[in-house]
C-alpha cells in the first residue's frame, strides 16, 4: 500500500511539473504577444490620440473580436477539446481524423455564413452594437468602413483556435501561443510604417488587422501537416462528435456569448458616453490584460487537455488536485498583479501612452478604470481556470446558468453606476468587476457543494505568505514611486527605466519575502 502510495505521489508531481512546464511555455509566448500588444496600443495612441477614430475603431472592432471568444477561444474550444480528447483516448487515428474534418466543415460554414450576413448588413450590425455612433455621421462612417474591412478575421482567428485545439489536445503548446505575437506584430508594422501615409491612418490600421488574420492561418498550416491532422472538407451533422461538440458548444455559445455581452454591454453603453470613454477604457483592459492574459489563460488552456483526461479516466482525486494546483498559481499572481496596477495606475499610463495625442487629462481618466478593472482580476483570472472544469466533464449548463445571471447582474450595475450616478466609464469597469465576482462565487460555490473540487490543505498557510510578501512589496511601491507632476519633468527614457526599476523591485522583494517565509518551488508541484 506505501508503496503504490509513493507511486500515485511520484506521478502526481511529475504531472504537476509537465503542466507548469506547459503552462511556463504558454506564458512565455504570451508575454512576449502582450508586450508587443503594448507597443501596438501605445503607437496607436501616440498617432490618433483619445479621438473620434480610434473611439470608433476600439468600439467596433470588439464585434469581431466578442464573436471570436465565443466560437474560437470561447465555446467552441471547450467543447471540441474534451471530445477530442476522448476520441484520441478511445479510437484510432482514422477515427480523429473524420472528427476532424466534419468539426472544420461545420465550423469553417457557419463563420462564412455569419461574415456574409454582416458584410451585407453592416449598418444594422453598427446601430445593434454603436447605437451612440449612429447619430454622428463621421464616426457612423468610420464605423460602417472599419467593420467591413475588420469582420472576416473572425473566419481566419477562429480557424487559428481550431487548430490550436488540435495541438493542446495533443500535448503541442508552443505553436498556438506564439501564434499571436504575429498577429501584433503585423499591426504595429502596418502603424508605425504603413498607417501614417494614409489620409485617415486608421483605414490602415483596420486593414492590418485584416492581414495579421492572415498571416496567422498560414502559420498553423505546418504543424497540423505534422501531426497528420490537417483538414479537408467534409461537412456531416450527424456524425456522433459533431452531434456532442455542437450539444456542448450550444450552451457554451450562449454562456460565452452573454459574458461577451457583458462587454458589449460596456461597448454600447461607452458609445454614449463622452468622446475618449472608450478609448480610456480600452487603454485599462489593455493593462489589466497582461496578467489575465499572460498567466490566467495560459493556465486555462493547459489545464482543459488535462482535465478532461482526468475526467476521461474517471480520476477524481487527480481532476480536484490539477484544480486545487491552478487556483493556488492564480492567487499567486492575481494578488500583487492587483496591488501593483491600483499603486501604479497613473505612473503605468502616463509612462506607456502620454505622448503625441494622447494628454494628461487622459492618462488621469483611462488611470480610474485601470483601478476600477484591476480590482476585479482575481475574478476574472479564476474564471478563466473555474469555467473549464466544467467544460471538461461536458457540463456546460452550469456556466451557462451563471453567466445569464451575471449578465443581468452587470447590465444593471453598468446602468446604475455608469449613468444614474454619474460615473461614466469608471462606472462600467466596476460593473464587469463586481459581475465577475458574483460568477466566481457561484461556481466555486457548486464545485465545492458537489465535491468536484475539495480544498486541499495549507491554504491558510499559503495565503498567509502572499499577504506577508505583498506587504512588503507595497513598502516598496510606497518609497519608490514619486509624485505624479515629477513623473512629468523626467524624460522618456528616464520615466521608463524608474517605472521598470520601481517594478523590478517590487517583484524582487515580493518573491524574496515569500522565499524567507518558506515557500518553494516545490510547492506548487502538487
Amino acid at each position: 500500500m506505501k508503496l503504490n502510495s509513493e507511486k500515485q505521489e511520484t506521478q502526481t508531481n511529475r504531472n504537476s511539473i509537465k503542466l507548469l512546464a506547459s503552462s511556463s511555455i504558454v506564458s512565455l509566448w504570451t508575454f512576449l504577444s502582450r508586450v508587443l500588444g503594448l507597443v501596438r496600443d501605445i503607437v496607436f495612441t501616440s498617432l490618433l490620440g483619445a479621438g473620434v477614430a480610434l473611439d470608433a475603431y476600439v468600439v467596433i472592432t470588439k464585434i469581431p473580436n466578442v464573436f471570436r471568444r465565443i466560437f474560437a477561444e470561447g465555446a467552441f474550444n471547450q467543447a471540441f477539446v474534451p471530445v477530442l480528447s476522448e476520441y484520441k483516448e478511445n479510437s484510432d487515428e482514422s477515427e480523429v481524423k473524420v472528427l476532424v474534418n466534419n468539426i472544420f466543415g461545420v465550423l469553417s460554414s457557419a463563420l462564412f455564413l455569419l461574415t456574409l450576413v454582416v458584410l451585407l448588413v453592416t449598418p444594422a450590425f453598427i446601430f445593434i452594437f454603436a447605437p451612440g455612433f449612429y447619430s454622428e455621421p463621421i464616426k457612423n462612417e468610420l464605423a460602417t468602413d472599419i467593420l467591413r474591412i475588420t469582420f472576416p478575421y473572425l473566419l481566419f482567428v477562429s480557424l487559428v483556435a481550431f487548430s490550436g485545439s488540435i495541438m493542446n489536445t495533443y500535448g503541442k503548446f508552443s505553436v498556438p501561443a506564439l501564434t499571436p505575437v504575429f498577429y501584433n506584430l503585423t499591426l504595429v508594422v502596418t502603424a508605425v510604417w504603413i498607417a501614417p501615409l494614409y489620409e485617415v491612418p486608421i483605414y490602415a490600421i483596420a486593414w492590418g488587422m485584416f492581414a495579421a488574420g492572415c498571416i496567422q492561418l498560414l502559420i498553423q498550416i505546418y504543424p497540423l501537416l505534422k501531426l497528420k491532422l490537417f483538414p479537408s472538407f467534409s461537412f456531416n451533422l450527424n456524425h456522433p462528435g459533431v452531434r456532442k461538440v455542437l450539444y456542448l458548444m450550444i450552451p457554451g455559445v450562449i454562456a460565452g456569448g452573454v459574458s461577451q455581452l457583458n462587454m458589449l454591454v460596456d461597448t454600447i453603453l461607452a458609445s454614449f458616453l463622452p468622446t475618449g470613454s472608450p478609448t480610456w477604457l480600452y487603454v485599462s483592459d489593455r493593462l489589466m490584460q497582461l496578467p489575465l492574459g499572460i498567466f490566467a489563460i495560459a493556465i486555462g488552456t493547459v489545464i482543459l487537455p488535462k482535465l478532461s483526461s482526468l475526467h476521461q479516466n474517471s480520476d477524481q482525486e487527480g481532476f480536484s488536485k490539477t484544480m486545487d494546483w491552478s487556483l493556488r498559481l492564480v492567487m499567486l499572481i492575481a494578488i500583487p498583479s492587483i496591488l501593483g496596477l491600483v499603486l501604479l495606475s497613473e505612473p503605468i499610463i502616463l509612462t506607456l501612452f502620454e505622448r503625441g495625442e494622447f494628454l494628461a487629462t487622459d492618462t488621469t481618466q483611462a488611470s480610474y478604470s485601470l483601478i476600477a478593472l484591476a480590482l476585479g482580476l482575481i475574478a476574472f483570472m479564476l474564471l478563466k481556470v473555474l469555467t473549464p472544469s466544467f467544460f471538461a466533464r461536458q457540463n456546460p449548463q452550469t456556466p451557462l446558468k451563471v453567466a445569464l445571471a451575471s449578465m443581468i447582474v452587470n447590465a444593471f450595475l453598468a446602468w446604475l453606476l455608469a449613468f444614474y450616478l454619474g460615473l461614466n466609464h469608471v462606472g462600467l469597469a466596476m460593473a464587469s468587476s463586481i459581475a465577475a465576482y458574483f460568477s466566481i462565487s457561484i461556481l466555486l460555490f457548486i464545485l465545492l457543494k458537489n465535491k468536484i473540487y475539495e480544498v486541499q490543505k495549507g491554504w491558510i498557510v499559503f495565503l498567509g505568505r502572499i499577504v506577508m510578501a505583498c506587504l512588503l512589496m507595497a513598502l516598496i511601491v510606497h518609497f519608490m514611486n514619486i509624485e505624479t507632476f515629477a513623473w512629468r519633468e523626467l524624460e522618456q527614457a528616464e520615466r521608463f527605466i524608474r517605472l521598470l526599476l520601481v517594478i523590478i523591485s517590487a517583484i524582487a522583494g515580493y518573491l524574496a519575502m515569500l522565499w524567507l517565509l518558506g515557500l518553494r518551488l516545490a510547492h506548487l508541484k502538487g
